[in-house]
């Protein structure tokens, strides 16, 4: 009852901003979030199933009915910033029908670690846009290259402490605190997501936390380890899902089996996948992720895509040149993976 009461208060919150009740809604913000209320929530799948939280081993609407979220993530915003408009996010949530995107912030790689400002605003531009349109919004710290989340706590904590302070208050958000571990132990993982999960409660108690697994967000299995280390021993916080990578050309039966199995005992959220092979390029395989997509509806996992850009890998769904030429709405602009993922999102 307490849950239903906490989602309810939400809720009202939310639709007082969108009704632009500016004065009222500073008075309910959370500690250090005043002015900074972000953008005003349109209608769409986040005014339509409100507060989100995890139910048993599914996401949950407000009305405590399952969710399944279909949508995109971005490339990394500082390669491709371009890609990710008001325009082309238009498309993305009216034309394409998406419920979700994820807002890919790497650490390394020219990403966060070499300006924190201007990635941050970045990243707050990006969650406002996607507000404005009605869709959830994945907050991915994407953390790649060291593989061990806990060499970029510190930078994690100053992060997620002024997303969270920006961005805390809206119900549409949700936090995705480590890509791709890899490299490291579940144990490193766990002890990294019990420091990370408070500074994100600190900001937004009620959101949705999502956790990186080992082996690349495989559960474990592309280190000959399987779901059963997590379900062992998982991680001591609430409302919290754990995130599931594949790639279909690379990723057959074994990782399906292992999807299928953990879906039953852990709350999962896939929340990067592709048609091609891991480096998200080279031929798809659409029977394999069809295999996938169809597992995931039966399971009600929901899901994001690589990637929202017109990288010239196979798996960025746009064909090269089409931001730098604003033609997102172009049938001709998509390459296969593009028309196939756009067919199964709405």
């Amino acid at each position: 009852m307490a849950m239903v009461l906490t989602h309810t208060l939400r809720r009202l919150r939310t639709l007082a901003l969108a009704a632009g009740l500016a004065a009222g809604a500073a008075a309910v913000l959370p500690a250090g979030a005043a002015g900074a209320a972000g953008a005003t929530p349109a209608a769409g799948p986040a005014q339509s199933h409100g507060a989100l939280h995890v139910c048993g081993t599914t996401l949950c609407g407000e009305d405590g009915q399952p969710v399944q979220l279909r949508g995109m993530s971005t490339h990394g915003t500082q390669w491709y910033a371009q890609c990710v408009t008001d325009a082309s996010l238009d498309v993305l949530a009216d034309d394409w029908g998406a419920d979700v995107l994820r807002v890919s912030t790497y650490v390394q790689e020219g990403g966060y670690a070499t300006n924190p400002q201007h990635f941050t605003d970045l990243a707050s531009r990006v969650i406002d846009q996607a507000t404005e349109r009605g869709m959830y919004v994945i907050v991915d710290w994407h953390m790649l290259t060291p593989g061990d989340p806990n060499a970029n706590t510190a930078l994690a904590e100053r992060f997620f402490t002024e997303i969270t302070r920006r961005h805390g208050h809206q119900d549409n958000l949700i936090y995705e605190i480590a890509n791709e571990p890899n490299g490291v132990s579940w144990q490193s993982i766990k002890s990294y997501a019990e420091r990370i999960i408070p500074v994100v409660r600190a900001g937004a108690p009620d959101a949705v936390v999502l956790v990186g697994t080992r082996g690349w967000s495989s559960l474990g299995v592309s280190d000959g380890s399987d779901e059963s280390e997590i379900v062992a021993d998982p991680v001591d916080a609430e409302n919290i899902m754990y995130t599931f990578h594949f790639y279909a050309a690379s990723h057959g039966d074994w990782y399906r089996s292992t999807l299928a199995r953990a879906a039953d005992r852990l709350p999962i959220f896939v929340t990067e996948f592709g048609t091609q092979q891991y480096t998200g390029d080279g031929p798809n395989d659409f029977a394999s992720a069809q295999q996938y997509i169809d597992l995931m509806a039966e399971k009600n996992i929901s899901w994001t895509n690589w990637n929202y850009s017109d990288d010239f890998r196979s798996g960025a769904v746009f064909e090269p040149g089409t931001c730098a030429n604003g033609s997102w709405a172009d049938p001709g602009s998509l390459k296969d993976a593009g028309e196939w993922i756009r067919d199964r999102i709405g």
